[in-house]
């Protein structure tokens, strides 16, 4: 029988249990109410702002409730033992260190992020890091199997931004490794063990290295999630971003498993990527994102959240020499600097402290009378410039309308409505959205021509018809050119303005001067 002593342990226990369950019951309350990681995701790949510009966004963005800033400096970088990797917009040690400290002042921690396996062609382009390639040609993704020559070289990076950075983690990539099992070394490994093997053998030797250091290592998912069989082989540590840029959930793969094997997730939603470019972004679908990925990730345990933002697709075009070795590289894809942006990011604070679903519209439209002091006729337009359906030009072809004409009548409604907008403040911030329009109908009158020219009734008697149209089309550039100017200096650096304007009409002066030739 039991004594009055073993029922008192007994009610104990059980009272302790309960304490306990209520506890864990609180916490899991909490964390699906609010996420501790409020982040913005930085790329300088291109497009560099300046040191200035740089502490003008982290001053808002800490005004708007972010506190964690990931730098993807990659080129950027002032790295000491890996010099020959800094690119020429790259910053100094004291201009990341002061900047890192003033986020730090206004509560925001800076996590560098250092590609280790993928997007790695800034540090592959010199012949110093050439025996580390996948493929002689394609030079975007690191060999797995040559992992203790990387191992001495990623030490070196994360023992450098550890000197600089004093946020808790590291990024480490790991995204779009699309080489995965392509040399006979990983042909070989794969056919043995299989891809997700090869990958995470690296991928936990890199994790290690951030372990070490006193750091955790933090991952973008898409990879693992599509090859998941040795994820449990990765330090527990390991926290996992899912990037959804408003696709299905689960759109790589099965989340919920990883949780349950012990994983920190933290969701990712975009405000520019693919196929956002010069002339169009894809606003819809962004405010869509938000609207529908935060509540979902809030409701799915993730513990952070950072926005992305792309300035290019991370693809590249090359100049080769003799034996692939690498003269030069440019982009293949730019979107419409950060600049213009603000909208997205203020909508996206918004939504992270929201218990509802944020409504894009209403959004939009207070943003119209608050930010801009419109009223709220003016302010619809706006939401209507905004919310217009993206249509991409695809070989001299609308992807919906029945031509280029179509899509400008179309579109000069709205442009037409925006332009005469008058706002009462932050005139700059709504000139971006101007230019852009401006953009936009210079982009489709280009295309327009390029179309006649590619056509099957083409003849060489058309062409100085067609010149004197890019003749209008190059002066109107000009005209654009100093806008853009006007508007973004001091946010990138003079030479860069110049050069991403050289970018924009490059394919404008290709056409010119094989028309000029059938003079």
């Amino acid at each position: 029988m039991m004594n009055y002593k073993n029922i008192f342990k007994l009610l104990l226990l059980v009272t302790l249990m309960f304490a306990n369950t209520v506890n864990i019951t609180a916490q899991t309350i909490a964390s699906t109410e609010d996420f501790k990681v409020k982040g913005f995701h930085l790329d300088l790949r291109i497009q560099v702002m300046t040191p200035e510009a740089l502490k003008t966004l982290a001053n808002e963005l800490s005004e708007m409730g972010i506190n964690t800033l990931i730098m993807e400096w990659e080129g950027t970088y002032p790295y000491e033992k890996h010099a020959v990797i800094s690119n020429e917009y790259s910053y100094t040690r004291e201009e990341v260190k002061d900047f890192v400290s003033y986020c730090g002042g206004l509560g925001i921690k800076v996590i560098p992020l250092q590609q280790s396996l993928g997007h790695v062609e800034y540090i592959l382009r010199n012949p110093r890091y050439s025996n580390l390639k996948e493929d002689r040609k394609d030079i975007s993704q690191l060999c797995p199997m040559e992992a203790m020559e990387s191992k001495a070289l990623f030490r070196d990076l994360f023992s450098d931004l550890v000197e600089t950075h004093n946020s808790d983690y590291i990024h480490i990539g790991g995204d779009e490794t699309y080489l995965l099992g392509h040399c006979e070394k990983c042909q070989a490994k794969v056919k043995e063990e299989g891809k997700s093997k090869l990958f995470v053998d690296y991928m936990k030797m890199i994790t290690e290295l951030v372990i070490e250091l006193g750091k955790k290592p933090v991952m973008w998912a898409d990879i693992i999630l599509k090859h998941p069989e040795a994820a449990s082989e990765l330090p527990k540590e390991t926290i996992f971003i899912d990037w959804n840029y408003g696709w299905k959930i689960n759109h790589f793969g099965d989340i919920p498993k990883l949780q349950e094997m012990g994983f920190e997730f933290w969701g990712a939603p975009a405000i520019r990527c693919h196929p956002d470019n010069w002339y169009v972004t894809d606003w819809t679908t962004h405010f869509k994102n938000q609207k529908e990925f935060i509540p979902y990730a809030r409701e799915a345990g993730y513990e952070g959240m950072v926005i992305t933002s792309w300035s290019t697709t991370g693809v590249y075009g090359f100049t080769w020499d003799v034996g692939y070795d690498v003269i030069d590289m440019v982009q293949i894809r730019n979107t419409y600097p950060l600049s213009a942006f603000r909208i997205l990011i203020a909508s996206y604070t918004k939504a992270l402290n929201m218990k509802e679903a944020l409504n894009p519209e209403d959004f939009v439209t207070e943003y119209g009378r608050t930010r801009f002091g419109l009223n709220k006729k003016d302010a619809s337009v706006l939401w209507h410039f905004l919310s217009a359906e993206p249509e991409l030009i695809s070989n001299g072809k609308p992807t919906k309308s029945e031509n280029i004409a179509e899509v400008k009548t179309k579109y000069n409604v709205l442009r037409e409505a925006l332009l005469k907008l008058k706002p009462k403040q932050n005139e700059a911030e709504l000139d971006q959205f101007k230019l852009m329009a401006d953009l936009r109908v210079h982009y489709l009158d280009f295309k327009e021509v390029e179309s006649k020219y590619n056509a099957p009734s083409f003849v060489w008697s058309q062409a100085p018809i067609l010149l004197k149209a890019l003749d209008i089309i190059l002066a109107d550039a000009k005209e654009l050119n100093k806008r853009f100017i006007a508007l973004n200096k001091g946010f990138l650096y003079d030479s860069e303005l110049e050069e991403q304007n050289e970018l924009r009409v490059q394919a404008v002066h290709v056409l010119y001067d094989r028309l000029a030739k059938l003079k």
